[in-house]
């Protein structure tokens, strides 16, 4: 009884770090009204019904190699974006997705990369991620014809990033999606 997970912080090296590790980073979300990330993976029940649920498949469930993550929700929005059907809070039986209207849902906030957003370095008139933006105007907008995100609109549904034509040296776009609710800190 006294394995199993207490001790795997306790292994030699990296190993028990890794399994413990997060897999939300850059472009790779929790799906629409997710708990914040340090109890989501105990929170979830891993029955896949968000998977099942989504219309789009933007959401994928993780396999093995994410240690403790296994088997919990995921949105690669470079791949799939979220379209924001909010069906995958509906049908959560444990509240690790949270029922929240459309507009306050906030997976993350886009980031413009303006070293490498066309629009910005002057290569091209570039509005991508404007055009396909749900709250253009609002989460995006056009500063001098050059994109701008206002961080209060912004949900991170990533549609922005699918679309933008600019892969950066690193392999990001030009505008990539940070995850932000997933870094709140629980403190009750």
């Amino acid at each position: 009884m006294g394995a199993g997970l207490t001790c795997l912080p306790l292994w030699p090296g990296t190993v028990g770090a890794k399994l413990l590790a997060s897999p939300v980073a850059t472009n790779r979300l929790r799906p629409p009204g997710g708990v914040p990330e340090e109890i989501f993976p105990a929170k979830c029940i891993r029955c896949g019904r968000c998977v099942e649920v989504c219309p789009y498949r933007s959401i994928v469930m993780l396999d093995i190699r994410a240690g403790i993550s296994a088997g919990t929700p995921l949105v690669e929005v470079d791949r799939i974006p979220c379209y924001l059907c909010m069906k995958c809070v509906d049908v959560c039986p444990t509240g690790s997705l949270r029922r929240i209207r459309q507009q306050d849902t906030r997976m993350g906030l886009a980031v413009i990369n303006r070293f490498h957003c066309a629009a910005w370095i002057g290569t091209t008139l570039c509005r991508t991620c404007y055009d396909k933006c749900p709250y253009a105007e609002k989460a995006i907008r056009l500063d001098q014809l050059r994109p701008v995100i206002d961080e209060a609109a912004c949900t991170g549904c990533g549609l922005c990033t699918n679309a933008c034509p600019v892969t950066a040296p690193d392999g990001g776009k030009a505008v990539n999606i940070e995850p932000i609710f997933a870094r709140d800190k629980v403190t009750a």
